[in-house]
């Protein structure tokens, strides 16, 4: 038998919302994407033989204003095809991804690539060399050359059922996330000595109010995803402070505040 998405097959469904989830605001596609994007420097990127064919390749890169700055010599394949076709993309994965690899966040970013010239070849030149060190020992070898890969298409995923694209501008204009990459310990810190707060959380500002027990998976810039038991199975919520936040110091802060609504009510 076929299934489709539509169709969970023996998979528990998941049970909604009963009552509202009073502010479910989350950072934006363009937004993810840079997060990913900028929390690690190696990726896989496709470019096109000469024969049109698709060619898959390991890289290292570096960020400059969201752009990936590549460095590639004349000898690998993949230099050889962006000197002839500009057309690449990359696809990055989030570092430290979840047991099941398909849960975890990626993003494609796709363009052209330029060599850049003026102010902006050395502004690359660095960028590469902060992100990926080890290339100040190749970086000006005469067949390695910097390129910038000018993003014009965005998809980001966030694990099953979370998708979505961005436009260019929109990757550009957006920044990334400063909470995401560095709140480990804090949702440990959540999980371990506040799953009562979690709790109230969920039930009163995460639409659940017939929880039973709620953990914190992710915390970002807007809020916190949950994941609650309920007695009609597991589902995923969101609650969302009262305003962005703009550095890891402020997260405590904010989940206080969370919490003191939640018992108001």
């Amino acid at each position: 038998m076929t299934l489709d998405h539509g169709d969970p097959g023996d998979a528990p469904s998941i049970p909604q919302p009963t009552a509202p989830v009073l502010n479910s605001v989350r950072p934006s596609a363009a937004e993810e994407a840079r997060t990913v994007a900028a929390a690690t420097n190696t990726a896989t990127m496709a470019s096109l033989s000469a024969d049109g064919a698709p060619w898959a390749s390991f890289i290292t890169y570096g960020l400059l204003d969201g752009q990936p700055v590549l460095c590639v010599s004349r000898m690998a394949e993949h230099g050889r095809n962006l000197t002839a076709d500009p057309r690449a993309s990359i696809a990055v994965v989030e570092p430290n991804p979840p047991a099941d690899p398909l849960a975890g966040a990626r993003v494609t970013l796709a363009g052209v690539v330029e060599a850049p010239v003026g102010a902006e070849a050395e502004a690359a030149r660095q960028a590469h060399l902060a992100a990926v060190p080890a290339a100040k020992y190749y970086i000006d070898y005469s067949d390695f050359a910097v390129w910038v890969l000018r993003v014009q298409r965005i998809r980001w995923v966030g694990g099953y059922g979370r998708m979505d694209s961005a436009s260019a501008q929109e990757y550009a204009a957006a920044a990334p996330d400063p909470v995401i990459p560095v709140a480990a310990e804090a949702i440990r810190h959540l999980n371990q000595d506040h799953a009562g707060a979690l709790l109230s959380m969920a039930q009163v500002l995460g639409g659940y109010p017939d929880s039973t027990a709620a953990s914190c998976e992710r915390a970002d810039r807007y809020g916190l995803d949950l994941r609650v038991v309920t007695p009609r199975g597991v589902a995923r919520t969101r609650v969302g402070y009262v305003a962005p936040l703009d550095s890891i110091d402020e997260l405590r802060a904010a989940t206080v505040e969370l919490a003191r609504r939640s018992r108001e009510g």
